[in-house]
């Protein structure tokens, strides 16, 4: 029956690419590593422009950058350091991901959907746990910023493997979060500018 669903490969795609997106939000490397994981033992397929992802010096690569990135969330003050970094990181990384999945549309339109919609999603949900870690900081000094480590890899692990075993799941995932972000993130910034004015006005 999905067989008679018009542009079903693209649309598969289209979530298979948002579900990594967001995972690169969570984390940069992980993500990747699973993808050149995953590819690396043909568990997926891989284009031709995107072999490099399943090659043996990038599974190696960043298998290493992922053991290095969920170890320095726990160390305090390197975590607001690579927050700095995370979020162009996560769009750069959010874009590569997208674009794999859509090789055949053209250079273009294939890098130009992957900013909008691989970036953006990525850049997203990356900015919004920047927000969360300092947030944590201001009112756990730090204590809580490990379970909000640990929140991430989690979420990262767990899209990265949706978005290749359950594309539309991953996908529809990722649309909530982003919105939860958004909406999350507009109300805490009138509640700063609010407290911000207060003491101004007395």
């Amino acid at each position: 029956m999905l067989d008679n669903v018009p542009y079903l490969p693209y649309l598969l795609s289209a979530f298979i690419g948002i579900g990594l997106a967001a995972a690169s939000g969570f984390r940069v490397f992980l993500p990747m590593f699973a993808v050149s994981l995953a590819s690396y033992m043909h568990w997926i397929p891989m284009s031709e422009n995107f072999e490099w992802l399943s090659g043996l010096p990038t599974l190696i690569t960043t298998g290493i950058a992922t053991i290095v990135e969920i170890l320095a969330y726990y160390i305090p003050f390197i975590d607001h350091l690579l927050d700095t970094i995370s979020v162009p990181m996560a769009t750069i990384a959010g874009s590569v991901l997208f674009a794999s999945q859509f090789a055949d549309l053209g250079t273009f339109p294939q890098w130009a959907l992957a900013l909008i919609a691989g970036g953006g999603t990525a850049a997203t949900i990356s900015s919004g746990f920047a927000g969360l870690r300092a947030a944590s900081t201001a009112t756990t000094g730090g204590l809580g910023n490990s379970v909000v480590g640990t929140a991430e890899t989690a979420g990262a692990g767990i899209m990265a493997f949706l978005a290749m075993a359950a594309p539309i799941i991953a996908g529809i995932c990722a649309i909530v979060l982003v919105i939860g972000v958004i909406v999350f993130g507009r109300r805490l910034w009138r509640k700063f500018r609010k407290n911000k004015e207060l003491p101004q006005q007395t």
